[in-house]
């Protein structure tokens, strides 16, 4: 998987999901997007324009807007002090993943937004 990693940028789009069989189905065959399993509850998707994936872990209830906006940072601890000084609260602390490293953030809206980095 080939991601524009530019900083500062949308990088990644993420998506809840109750059902990885069903989504990879209807996405597949409506829009022709690709998939790849990341173990049996994450699927990274690509054909979108833009990378993506579908989130099954933590089974949390699915709420409209539904949508994690993942941005990119060259530094990720110094993007998290940058939010932390900036006001907004860390709701997950930096932690790993597949790939790399992220956290999460409440925007001053009370919008969930994420930084990763590798």
């Amino acid at each position: 998987m080939h991601m524009d990693k530019r900083h500062n940028s949308i990088n990644y789009i993420e998506f809840p999901t109750i059902d990885v069989e069903k989504t990879k189905q209807f996405y597949a065959s409506v829009f022709g997007w690709t998939f790849t399993d990341w173990g049996p509850d994450y699927i990274s998707f690509s054909g979108a324009g833009i990378d993506g994936g579908f989130n099954g872990t933590g089974q949390s209830q699915i709420q409209s807007p539904g949508v994690l906006i993942v941005l990119y940072a060259d530094d990720l601890q110094q993007k998290a002090d940058d939010i932390s000084a900036a006001g907004a609260k860390i709701c997950k602390p930096i932690y790993d993943f597949p790939g790399g490293q992220r956290f999460h953030f409440l925007d001053p809206n009370g919008n969930e937004l994420a930084v990763w980095s590798e």
